[in-house]
């Protein structure tokens, strides 16, 4: 059906083009004469003048002299080149015609999906219907938190937030979080939650407003590693990068081990370096204690076959695999277990291990970087 639509427009615009090229041959004035009918009028506008007594005889004549004057360069410029240029534009026009839609339906082709299969109506029509059933929720939520007397539990105006942030309603979810800033239970996580829907609202912004946020955060929680990160991003928007850049090294070498969210700071520091001349991140060289094989366990694979050292690898993963069984609730762990599967091109269990780390992290909070690895993950591997 796309492929019949797109004939059929591309057909009318050569059709129109076409007409109009074909017909802008009797249909248009030449230069000479449209020049000569303009000439013609300032030569009367002359004569009239001249009979009102507004100029003299001799500027009549040096007026009519002027203007006799432009009309022979008018001549001398047209002479013989005027059918040609008539031709060839009509030509040009009906080149363009053919080859844009082409060229057009050559590029969709190549880069376009036409065999993907249109999404089935009644999947669309369930899709909206989940979302007016969300939007509804939060509706009879909001005015229970408003009629609530006591202003409503702190728990219920989070989840209120965080259902706004998720409807793509960041305004809305800002106002959420703003509530609750007052309350003696307004956490660093909270306030930094708050500060990043602000930063949402503004498409990326970090407003003086997000800014004096995230500064509450950091001075309720220091180690806060949100906050710190859209600090960051506030100093390279502000036109400091070096500070930007300092501030998230300085907030991972204050680690003794691994977090998930490094890799987001990591991510960040080597987009900022080039732009500062500083030098690219060592992940592993900032977090020593990754988890991954000792150093005798390195030096041991060296010495072993690609076999052999395939099946140490996957002996490793497995014991991982078998760890995270005794302790399913293990967020991290489950990400290491994904990432190590993702390693050895095993995308299914990869999947699968992100995904229950997806799950698990469905209660933290939209600040937590974990929660975009996770997603840019699934992502790279298909899901």
């Amino acid at each position: 059906m796309i492929w019949i639509i797109f004939s059929i427009i591309a057909s009318v615009v050569f059709l129109t083009l076409a007409h109009s090229g074909m017909c802008r041959k009797t249909s248009n004035l030449s230069r000479r004469d449209s020049a000569s009918a303009i000439y013609a009028d300032q030569i009367g506008e002359v004569e009239k003048d001249l009979e009102r007594g507004i100029i003299s005889a001799e500027e009549a004549k040096a007026a009519r002299a002027e203007i006799e004057s432009r009309l022979k360069a008018i001549d001398r410029q047209s002479d013989g080149g005027e059918p040609m240029v008539g031709h060839s534009g009509r030509v040009l026009v009906l080149l363009a015609a053919l080859t844009v839609p082409a060229l057009g339906a050559g590029l969709y082709w190549q880069l376009g999906s036409p065999d993907i299969p249109s999404q089935p109506f009644a999947q669309r029509t369930g899709e909206q219907a989940e979302a007016r059933k969300i939007a509804d929720l939060a509706v009879r939520l909001r005015s229970r938190l408003e009629a609530d007397e006591t202003g409503g539990p702190t728990e219920g105006w989070v989840l209120l937030a965080q259902t706004y942030m998720r409807m793509g309603r960041f305004g809305e979810a800002a106002d959420a979080f703003e509530v609750l800033l007052d309350r003696p239970d307004a956490s660093s996580a909270l306030v930094s939650q708050y500060g990043e829907a602000l930063v949402y609202s503004e498409d990326g912004i970090v407003t003086p407003k997000a800014e004096r946020a995230f500064d509450r955060a950091l001075e309720l929680d220091p180690s806060n590693p949100a906050a710190t990160f859209y600090k960051a991003v506030g100093l390279e928007q502000a036109g400091s990068p070096d500070k930007a850049y300092d501030l998230l090294k300085t907030r991972m070498e204050a680690e003794e081990g691994f977090r998930p969210w490094m890799e987001s700071f990591a991510a960040q520091l080597n987009r900022i370096a080039p732009s500062i001349g500083r030098a690219p991140v060592d992940l592993a060289a900032l977090a020593p204690s990754i988890p991954g094989p000792t150093a005798d366990q390195v030096a041991a694979t060296e010495e072993m076959s690609d076999e052999d050292r395939q099946v140490f690898i996957r002996s490793m993963v497995e014991r991982l695999a078998n760890r995270m069984k005794e302790n399913p609730s293990d967020l991290d762990g489950w990400m290491r277990l994904g990432n190590a599967y993702a390693v050895l091109g095993e995308n299914e269990n990869a999947r699968n291990a992100y995904g229950k780390a997806q799950k698990l992290a469905e209660n933290l909070s939209q600040t937590d970087p974990r929660k975009a690895e996770i997603a840019r993950s699934l992502a790279e591997l298909g899901a």
